[in-house]
C-alpha cells in the first residue's frame, strides 16, 4: 500500500474496486435512491400507480389518489431522504474521525443526546413543534458528543488516550442512562408525551407541517461541512502525527466534524426521531466496495442511507397492511443481525 505524500490527495491504493468501476457503483447507487423514492409515493395502504404519480406531480387535478401522493407521501419521502443521508454520512464521519468502525450516532450517544433533550423540553417548557425541538436536539447532540469525549479522556492521558474502545462503552453507557431517563420522564406524564410515540420510536410519517423546512437547511449545511472534511479525514486514517505531517490541521478538522455531525444528528433526530442503525450499516457496506478512501464513502453512503430507509419505511407499511410499522423499528429488526455479521467480517472493519 501507498499514499501520495499531499493530504489532500491521499489515497488508498490497495482497494479493491479501480476508481472508474466505483463511478459506476455510484451512478447504480443513484438510481437505488431513484428507484426508492418512486416505490415510496406508489406503494402504501392505498397503492398507486406510477402514471398515476407521475400526473399528481406534474399536473395535480384535486383527486383523492393525487392529494394522497402530493400532500402525505411527498413530504414523507423527502423528509426520508434528508433523514437518511444526515444519519448515514453523520455514521461515516464518527467512524472515520474515531478510527472505530463500529460507531455510529446512536452507539456514540450522540442520538440518544438528542433525544433526551427534546423529551426534556416536552415535559418542563412544553414544547410541540419541529422548530421548536431543534435548538434543543442540536443542544442535546452537542453535549452528549462532549461528555463522551470528556468521560473516555478521563484516565487516559487526555484526549491523546481516548481509544475506539473507551468511546464505545462510553457512548453505550451513556444512551443507556439518557434512554432510561427519558423512558421515566414518559411514564411520569405518559398523556403529555402521547403524542410523541411515534417520534420516539422513529418515524417519517405524520410529521407537523413546517418539519421539512426546519430541518432541510442544517442537513444540507451538515453534509457540506462533511464533504470538506474527506480528504482530511483521508489523512488521519493514517494517524495524528503523520496528518500534522502533511499539513492537515487537526483541531479544525476535529471542530468541523463535530460542527458537521451536531448539524446532521439534531436536525434528523428533531424531525424523525432517534433511528439507529442507519449511520452503521451503510459505511461498513460502502467500504466493502470502495476501500477506506472517505472521498468515495461520503458520496456513496450519501446516496445509499436514504435509499436503506426508504426502503425500510416501505416494509414497514407493508409488513401489518393496512396499518403500519415506524420505519425505526423496522432499521432495528434489520441492524440487528448485520451488527453481528459485520463484527464478524474483519476486511470491512479495516479504517
Amino acid at each position: 500500500m501507498s499514499v501520495t505524500a499531499r493530504p489532500g490527495r491521499i489515497v488508498e491504493e490497495s482497494t479493491t474496486t479501480p476508481a472508474r468501476a466505483r463511478v459506476v457503483w455510484l451512478m447504480v447507487a443513484a438510481l437505488c435512491l431513484a428507484v426508492a423514492v418512486i416505490a415510496s409515493l406508489a406503494i402504501g395502504s392505498r397503492p398507486i400507480s406510477f402514471p398515476t404519480v407521475l400526473d399528481a406531480l406534474t399536473a395535480p387535478d384535486g383527486s383523492d389518489a393525487h392529494l394522497v401522493v402530493r400532500e402525505l407521501r411527498v413530504p414523507r419521502t423527502v423528509l426520508g431522504v434528508l433523514a437518511g443521508a444526515a444519519f448515514g454520512v453523520s455514521g461515516a464521519l464518527i467512524q472515520a474521525f474515531t478510527r472505530n468502525p463500529l460507531a455510529d450516532p446512536g452507539i456514540l450517544g450522540v442520538n440518544a443526546g438528542a433525544g433526551f433533550a427534546v423529551v426534556v423540553g416536552v415535559a418542563l417548557l412544553g414544547v410541540t413543534r419541529t422548530y421548536q425541538y431543534l435548538p434543543l436536539a442540536f443542544a442535546g447532540a452537542l453535549l452528549a458528543t462532549a461528555l463522551v469525549y470528556t468521560i473516555a479522556a478521563r484516565g487516559a492521558g487526555g484526549a491523546g488516550g481516548v481509544t475506539p474502545l473507551r468511546l464505545t462503552l462510553v457512548g453505550v453507557a451513556l444512551s443507556a442512562v439518557l434512554g432510561g431517563i427519558s423512558s421515566a420522564l414518559t411514564l411520569l406524564d405518559a398523556e403529555t408525551f402521547d403524542h410523541m410515540r411515534f417520534w420516539g420510536a422513529g418515524s417519517i410519517s405524520d410529521r407537523p407541517p413546517g418539519t421539512i423546512g426546519s430541518v432541510a437547511g442544517f442537513i444540507v449545511a451538515g453534509l457540506v461541512l462533511a464533504m470538506v472534511c474527506a480528504r482530511s479525514l483521508n489523512a488521519m486514517g493514517l494517524g495524528e502525527e503523520t496528518a500534522r505531517a502533511l499539513g492537515v490541521n487537526v483541531i479544525a478538522m476535529r471542530v468541523t466534524c463535530i460542527v458537521a455531525v451536531t448539524l446532521l444528528c439534531g436536525a434528523a433526530t428533531a424531525a424523525a426521531g432517534p433511528i439507529g442503525f442507519v449511520g452503521l450499516m451503510v459505511p461498513h457496506a460502502v467500504r466493502w466496495l470502495t476501500g477506506p478512501d472517505q472521498r468515495w464513502i461520503l458520496p456513496f453512503t450519501l446516496l445509499l442511507a436514504p435509499t436503506l430507509l426508504l426502503v425500510s419505511d416501505i416494509v414497514g407499511r407493508l409488513v401489518v397492511w393496512p396499518g403500519e410499522l415506524q420505519v425505526g423499528i423496522v432499521t432495528a429488526f434489520i441492524g440487528a443481525p448485520v451488527l453481528m455479521l459485520l463484527i464478524r467480517r474483519t476486511r470491512a472493519s479495516a479504517l
